[in-house]
């Protein structure tokens, strides 16, 4: 009764005192471990289960109990064995088949998982549980109606779960239905106040279609939250928000705990390479028509093959579309893991022998990170993807510049730190720019006034630098904001806000979708583009520097946030840097009014943009060919990993200069 009532104490009392005058009793055994899950006690849990089970050998329950532990602690092949063993005991057993479901889950073994939570559901329709669960395997599998009827069901039976409610909003975000997603996570908020997950992914939402009402409020509660929960699918979130270095390693280091795997199951390493070519092998989930493989696929083209072979394991999903054709076609071998289990492929990452591992994902959303918990190379590596730390151990190096984390902030970063000798970032110098511009009127913009423009995803435009943005409309006559068109709902949500501030709905102008090359070429209507703080533009700025737009940035003092300064630097431009939202605003107001500076910064530009390392995929191939060297050699030597610098004078000479030769 005490437990029932959730008398958790108590009942611990009563439980222990039953122990202590008769240890072998089963009950007292079992309902002590259920109690010790319910308190997160995961160890107690499952030491408790096994007794259960040595005085019990046949008791169903107990076997549950155990796989319910043993999945909170990732041994999640021994949970597989232990659910099994119940349902051989008790074949009807509908809450083992729930958990074995949520097992295979977890090992990535889709089909299985679906199989049992099926089975879970004819055998008690009203299981809220098992729906949220199938739920689930079929958001895995990419059958996003099938998921969202699960979850609707889940909560018919159910109406105030939280959890339900949160996976509904999640599987409406890959639908592009932002605004019943917000309705979702609010009312999961709503039901969960303490929950800090909650929370952050009702603010993300918010922050994608622009809802900014009780803002700053959120943004304290979720920082002064996450120092007691911190779940995975939140770390990347963090970087959007107003966090410190020394934060975003605490949060990091909190995620990267929540992915260990036991000692034994990590993976052994392989003995360095000597005399033959170093292989390569980059991690993602994005090898498709997305940012990061517009930047990655030039340095894939041109890796020395004579030094390095190039293998791809590729996450995602597969499109089909031509960048994912393209990216496939430039590596040696293009390995399709998608469906594949995390351990199985660490094990097949760590049979191909891979001598540098590189990890293109961080804590982006729908990584695979746990893949790395497991160690499938000797040497791991973040770059490009995830603009900060990993908090991990398992992750050796980090790929950065002077400018985007100075030396000083190592003690920020739990990877070394490799700096490069100009911008970290490489790009597709064969990105296309069409020919043909279209017109202003065209785009909706006026013939006459000054154009400043935006193309950041919209999450990453904060009230503060929409502030900034309206003052500078109203003082620029004429001028217009010229922004991308996500959906109904966030330009409905800008235009209100505009509205609030004073400036007249057509002030702000919104674009349409178009194919990367057309898209590039209509930056050639903008003026300034005026990038956002403290998430910066880093695609999108590549993209206009890249198209002769000058971009003017605030660097703050996170990797996320100093990004678009590092391009700038690269191209010759650092007087587009600022460090405060007042010096932001000044520059901006007197580049709006000088026609000539403005002019004189498009041709410095235009000039630099050949002769600049950023722009040139084969110097980015050397340089980054230079840093994996140095940690093979480092790691021949028995060193551990050790921060070290690229210089200039290390990247051959035809490397340098090969983009000039093009001009």
């Amino acid at each position: 009764m005490l437990h029932e009532q959730g008398r958790l104490n108590s009942a611990e009392h009563l439980y222990r005192a039953t122990l202590q005058a008769d240890p072998a009793d089963v009950d007292a055994l079992h309902n002590l471990a259920i109690l010790c899950i319910q308190q997160n006690k995961y160890d107690d849990a499952a030491k408790l289960a096994r007794e259960a089970l040595r005085a019990k050998p046949e008791l169903a329950l107990a076997y549950h109990t155990l796989g319910v532990a043993l999945i909170s602690l990732g041994q999640l092949e021994e949970a597989e064995f232990c659910c099994r063993t119940a349902l051989r005991i008790s074949p009807e057993y509908v809450e083992a088949y729930n958990t074995l479901g949520v097992t295979l889950i977890a090992l990535g073994r889709f089909q299985e998982a679906e199989r049992c939570c099926r089975e879970a559901v004819r055998l008690k329709a009203d299981y809220p549980e098992a729906y949220n669960n199938l739920g689930n395997v079929l958001r895995y599998l990419g059958r996003v109606k099938e998921a969202e009827i699960c979850f609707r069901e889940a909560l018919r039976v159910k109406p105030q779960n939280p959890v339900a409610y949160n996976n509904l909003g999640d599987i409406l975000i890959r639908q592009g239905r932002l605004e019943e997603a917000s309705v979702a996570f609010a009312r999961a908020a709503s039901l969960r106040p303490d929950d800090v997950d909650a929370l952050a992914t009702w603010f993300q939402v918010k922050q994608r279609i622009c809802d900014w009402s009780d803002y700053g409020e959120t943004e304290v509660k979720i920082l002064q939250g996450v120092r007691r929960q911190l779940l995975p699918g939140m770390a990347f979130n963090l970087l959007g928000i107003a966090s410190k270095p020394d934060q975003q390693l605490s949060y990091a280091r909190q995620v990267a705990a929540k992915l260990a795997v036991p000692r034994s199951s990590v993976l052994s390493s392989l003995p360095p390479t000597r005399g033959a070519r170093v292989r390569l092998g980059y991690l993602s989930c994005d090898f498709r028509d997305l940012p990061t493989s517009y930047l990655a696929v030039g340095l894939i083209e041109h890796h020395d093959r004579r030094r390095f072979e190039v293998i791809g394991y590729s996450a995602g999903v597969d499109d089909g579309g031509p960048m994912r054709r393209r990216i496939a076609s430039v590596f040696d071998r293009f390995i399709d893991i998608s469906n594949v289990p995390d351990l199985e492929a660490a094990r097949l990452i760590h049979s191909d022998a891979i001598d540098v591992l590189i990890d293109l994902n961080g804590y982006k959303p729908e990584n695979r990170a746990k893949i790395l918990a497991y160690r499938p190379a000797p040497i791991q590596v973040n770059y490009l993807g995830y603009p900060g730390t990993m908090g991990a151990d398992f992750i050796d190096y980090i790929i950065v510049d002077r400018f985007i984390v100075p030396t000083d902030q190592q003690p920020f970063f739990s990877e070394r730190l490799v700096h490069l000798p100009h911008c970290y970032q490489c790009n597709d110098d064969k990105r296309d720019i069409a020919a043909a511009t279209p017109s202003r009127a065209e785009c909706g913009l006026p013939e006459h006034g000054f154009v400043f423009c935006c193309f950041n995803d919209s999450y990453k435009i904060g009230p503060q630098f929409f502030d900034i943005w309206m003052r500078l409309l109203l003082a620029v006559p004429g001028s217009v904001m010229w922004l991308l068109e996500r959906d109904a709902i966030t330009k409905a949500n800008l235009v209100r806000e505009a509205g609030a501030r004073g400036t007249p709905p057509e002030r702000l102008v919104f674009a349409q979708r178009l194919p990367l090359s057309e898209h590039l070429a209509r930056h050639r209507l903008a003026d300034l583009f005026l990038d956002t703080l403290p998430y910066n533009a880093h695609t999108t700025a590549s993209d206009a520097l890249w198209a002769g737009l000058p971009v003017l940035t605030c660097a703050g003092s996170t990797f996320a946030s100093r990004v678009a300064g590092s391009l700038l630097k690269a191209v010759g431009l650092d007087e587009l840097i600022t460090t405060s939202l007042q010096e932001y605003e000044g520059v901006a107001l007197r580049l709006a009014r000088d026609a000539g500076l403005l002019g004189r910064l498009r041709a410095r530009l235009a000039e630099n943009r050949l002769n600049s390392p950023l722009f040139d995929s084969e110097h980015s191939a050397r340089a980054l060919e230079a840093a994996y060297q140095r940690m093979c050699e480092n790691r021949r030597a028995g060193l551990p990993p050790t921060a070290f610098s690229i210089l200039a004078s290390e990247i051959s000479d035809d490397a340098r200069h090969s983009r000039k030769s093009q001009e």
